[in-house]
């Protein structure tokens, strides 16, 4: 099928970055363009109600529009919006959460405040994940401007020369890394805290071969079970002052400033007193409860990572009022005896299982704070727990993540 060529007006940005305009009745999505451009898009993708297109030529330029710092834009699935300047994209994230709380939410003037920008607009990840392509080169997934967009889809690498997104330690790092051809690594990964780590992925228990020249750790990572290759299976992660022991596997905040920043906001926000019993759902390693076990009569702390669980344990061995359930939150909390009049939930990208939303709903918290990666999950459940009988009291966004689409928030919740 001939695809087709087309000439198209961009009046808006939508939740991952692309620019849409109007051919034929139908939205058409437009990555790597701008609101207020002319373009010439080709058709690469066509459904009923919208179509997705390739940029092919800039005709009339955005006044906004500004040169990629990376070679790599456009090519490389990881930033969309480097032609954009910072003030601008904090501007755009803003409205889109807005709109995806007011459009999927059904929420009239959604309460969003001021978004809490990054102290770093580039070098800002302390976790970098790459692949290998068949040369053994280090790769990331390429931007997709086609239907090959599903989960089944093989993936389309990227070799790279340089990313502005690491923390300066691992972009010093990943260039000298050497790894043979055919090695069999699912994902390459780097995390930087005291010491840097490197974690190598793969499905066999076999220990892959590797030229390494610096003094760190090295993990071998098969199914979420920790082989040490050199040094230590985890680093440590200092957020305000307290250590936090990350393990390999575990899940910790790619921006270490900015989850300072939300930990912050909640200690602000969140009506704490010494008698609080606090909920802490998706806990992870404990960077949240950490904060507020000192201040609070109790944290439960609910978590399905294996690994989370265990750094959890080591992270708040101090505290005598700390309990931890390891179950995944829609199995743990509708079974949930204890009463907490504060919950923090930080889910996943998909959000809130509905077994977790009847329970809250269930057992009515007075103040929820749902911690959010995702506007249009978080338009969806907050949704239900408007339906349920909370009030949406406030939604401040986190730019965690400059010079990509991703919209972080902490939205407040009262019965």
């Amino acid at each position: 099928m001939t695809q087709k060529t087309v000439q198209l007006s961009l009046t808006t940005l939508a939740y991952g970055g692309e620019a849409i305009g109007r051919h034929d009745g139908r939205a058409v999505f437009v990555p790597f363009a701008l609101p207020g451009e002319i373009v010439r898009a080709r058709i690469v993708e066509e459904r009923k109600n919208f179509a997705r297109a390739e940029l092919l030529e800039v005709i009339k330029a955005s006044p906004e529009r500004i040169a990629p710092k990376c070679p790599h834009f456009t090519a490389c699935g990881g930033c969309h919006l480097q032609h954009l300047p910072y003030p601008a994209q904090l501007r755009v994230k803003t409205d889109i959460l807005s709109d995806q709380l007011a459009r999927i939410g059904k929420i009239a003037n959604p309460p969003v405040r001021e978004i809490v920008p990054s102290p770093d607009e580039w070098n800002y990840r302390n976790h970098i994940q790459f692949h290998l392509d068949e040369n053994a080169n280090l790769a990331f997934v390429a931007a997709q401007t086609d239907s090959a967009r599903h989960d089944a889809a093989p993936l389309n690498l990227l070799p790279i020369t340089e990313c502005h997104l690491p923390e300066v330690a691992l972009n010093a790092l990943w260039p000298t890394l050497d790894f043979e051809p055919g090695a069999p690594l699912n994902r390459i990964s780097l995390r930087a805290g005291d010491d840097l780590m490197l974690i190598l992925e793969s499905d066999t228990p076999e220990a892959p071969e590797m030229e390494l020249e610096s003094d760190i750790s090295v993990v071998h990572l098969v199914e979420d079970d920790p082989v040490i290759l050199a040094g230590d299976d985890y680093i440590v992660i200092e957020v305000l002052g307290r250590p936090f022991k990350v393990s390999a596997a575990s899940f910790f905040q790619v921006n270490t400033p900015m989850a300072a920043k939300m930990v912050e906001h909640l200690l602000e926000t969140l009506p704490i007193s010494p008698t609080s019993t606090i909920l802490d759902v998706y806990c992870g390693v404990g960077l949240f409860s950490a904060f507020f076990a000192p201040r609070v009569k109790k944290v439960i702390g609910i978590e399905a990572a294996p690994s989370s669980c265990e750094d959890f344990g080591v992270n708040l061995d101090e505290f005598d009022n700390v309990e931890l359930y390891e179950a995944p939150a829609e199995d743990a909390l509708p079974q949930l005896k204890d009463y907490a009049d504060i919950v923090i939930l930080d889910p996943p990208r998909a959000g809130l299982d509905r077994a977790v939303i009847d329970a809250l709903i269930a057992k009515k918290p007075e103040t929820i704070a749902y911690v959010s990666c995702d506007p249009s999950t978080l338009a969806r459940d907050a949704a239900r727990l408007l339906a349920g009988g909370y009030k949406l009291k406030q939604v401040t966004p986190f730019d965690l993540f400059p010079q990509t689409y991703h919209i972080e928030s902490i939205s407040i919740f009262e019965s």
